[in-house]
């Protein structure tokens, strides 16, 4: 069990919190390429506690800016774009993506005042189909090249889950949870369960498994399980905040301490291996129906359809925990060991940042090498069983 205080320390995302300085050293995607129109241009975001407003302006930069406009407050989410950046619609302040203030209307023509006027602006980059966005501080990082999002021979697609109500580290903890998937998931997971015995509702089908393994990895944590018949598999945890599972990564975006933007990027590779030239406009995007009804409440308020998708499954088992687990009150048996591990790996990435080193997977290089993470074998395992 943790502590209140260590609770908070791995779970707040906010500014000046530990475990969101250290989440201020990566890229997080925060809206699809189509989010933004000649028709409906800006864009509400909350990422890591932040009130934030992503703009196109009509020469065709994307920027990402404080919601409230330093003047008198207003959103700017209500502003008009301009040829160099957005006005807000209250007194026309005008603002390019570095929140640079470019006028003042109603100011007197000799007026300086703009130029003692900085707004709070952030990098934003468009890769794979999305709009990142980089909160830390300058200069900023590269996205990682993780070959489910960079590799030539295939084509993406993109998946907006439901609004996680609840922390991202509960999902995250998920990721290293390896009995979890034979017992919350046994409807789902029979392909191979079904060649070692016979499941039932309270032990699923973790009797067929010998070990789970949880090894440290470059990119975070290789999780590992191995079956009786000696078949073994495995996949990663990508350091902080992803799992990359089958044919794609999960992306956990804190929105907030209770929220949680769950997105998959998702790699089918052609029959023939050879390569495609798919451009981030050309990326499919499917929005998931809600899993669970009123689809705006909280547990006991709600209903999630268990049967529906595996999906709907972690989303219970996440959100039933709380907006923010009490991890207080847990009692972790060894089985939880991966889990553990986990917030050990946290705790020492945190204290990186806080010595002024970059954190684990923060990469500087713009021609990096495309990063493995154990996708072609994923991809021949789920060939097998197709």
């Amino acid at each position: 069990m943790l502590t209140a205080e260590e609770n908070d320390y791995l779970t707040r995302v906010g500014p000046s919190t530990p475990a969101g300085e250290l989440l201020r050293r990566y890229w997080f995607p925060c809206a699809v390429l189509q989010d933004l129109t000649d028709e409906s241009p800006t864009k509400f975001i909350r990422l890591l506690g932040e009130d934030l407003v992503l703009f196109k302006d009509k020469g065709g930069r994307v920027g990402l800016l404080g919601d409230h406009c330093p003047h008198r407050g207003a959103s700017l989410l209500y502003g008009r774009v301009e040829e160099r950046g957005i006005a807000c619609a209250y007194h026309g302040w005008l603002y390019d993506t570095q929140g640079n203030c470019l006028g003042t209307p109603a100011e007197p023509a000799d007026s300086l005042l703009h130029l003692t006027v900085k707004h709070k602006a952030y990098p934003v980059r468009k890769y794979a189909g999305l709009y990142w966005a980089y909160l830390g501080p300058l200069p900023a990082p590269e996205i990682p090249h993780y070959d489910v999002w960079a590799r030539k021979d295939g084509r993406r697609s993109i998946v907006i889950q439901p609004r996680l109500d609840c922390n991202w580290f509960q999902a995250m903890e998920n990721s290293v949870d390896g009995p979890h998937a034979y017992i919350l998931h046994q409807e789902f997971l029979t392909h191979r369960a079904a060649s070692v015995g016979s499941s039932n509702t309270t032990q699923g089908f973790t009797e067929g498994i010998a070990e789970w393994r949880y090894d440290p990895a470059p990119i975070g944590i290789m999780k590992t399980r191995v079956w009786k018949d000696g078949h073994a598999e495995s996949h990663p945890l990508i350091f902080p905040n992803m799992l990359r599972q089958g044919n794609s990564t999960q992306i956990r975006v804190p929105i907030d301490d209770e929220h949680t933007w769950h997105i998959r990027i998702e790699f089918t590779p052609t029959e023939d291996g050879r390569e495609v030239d798919q451009a981030d406009e050309d990326v499919l995007v499917r929005y998931d129906e809600p899993y669970k009804m009123p689809a705006d409440a909280l547990h006991p308020g709600t209903h999630f359809d268990m049967l529906a998708q595996v999906a709907a499954q972690d989303f219970m088992a996440w959100e039933t925990q709380g907006p923010i687990a009490d991890r207080s009150k847990e009692r972790l048996g060894t089985a939880d060991w991966g889990v553990a591990a986990f917030r050990e790996l946290t705790k020492a990435e945190i204290a990186k940042v806080q010595e002024g080193l970059d954190p684990m997977g923060v990469t500087r290089d713009p021609d990096q090498a495309i990063i493995d993470t154990n996708l072609s074998e994923s991809l021949k395992q789920m060939s097998r069983r197709g």
